[in-house]
């Protein structure tokens, strides 16, 4: 038998090429006969259809898919998934990389893909890591995610709390009550 698997992790992924409808076509034209679809995202540990399709796959069966990241979050874990069937006498053809399978053609396959999968991801992390080092000499650089509200609006809500409550400054300037408390307890520091 020939298992299809199809995940989006969003619905507006059609534009990526991407979406269910497309994945599943292509899953027709490489000849899977019943195709399981999640729409959830790759991080997260709860996708019933996929759990559904490990509990009736069998050894002789084919698992085939469109892309490794469409049932595995990293490369590590694609590689331990796809060894896990293998090893279960179950095929995995990704349609991008390859049929991987326990001949050892397919074992090649398997070890050639996970290396450049991760020799990838490697590569994102160093890039990263460098693009931080460059911005941290900026003089402005501030790491981590930006502020909402300015230092200009901050002190304006803060003047504010002299004449009014919290909740009464919260509701006029947008600024949450958690945020004015925290602002407040930092000048009189």
């Amino acid at each position: 038998m020939i298992y299809g698997y199809a995940r989006v992790s969003t619905k507006t992924q059609a534009k990526d090429g991407n979406s269910l409808e497309s994945q599943e076509l292509s899953l027709i034209e490489a000849g899977a006969t019943k195709i399981f679809k999640d729409a959830f995202t790759g991080t997260t540990t709860n996708r019933p259809e996929f759990d559904k399709l490990l509990s009736v796959i069998e050894a002789g069966d084919t698992l085939t898919v469109t892309k490794l990241d469409r049932i595995a979050r990293s490369a590590s874990e694609g590689s331990r998934l796809i060894k896990g069937l293998i090893d279960k006498g179950i095929s995995v053809n990704v349609l991008n990389m390859g049929k991987m399978d326990n001949t050892p053609t397919g074992k090649l396959i398997c070890t050639i893909m996970f290396a450049f999968a991760e020799f990838e991801r490697d590569m994102i992390v160093e890039r990263t890591q460098e693009g931080r080092a460059i911005a941290r000499k900026n003089p402005g650089f501030h790491e981590g995610r930006p502020k909402k509200y300015t230092s200009k609006q901050i002190d304006h809500a803060i003047q504010l709390l002299s004449n009014y409550s919290y909740s009464q400054v919260a509701e006029m300037t947008g600024i949450s009550k958690a945020t004015l408390v925290r602002e407040k307890s930092k000048m009189k520091r």
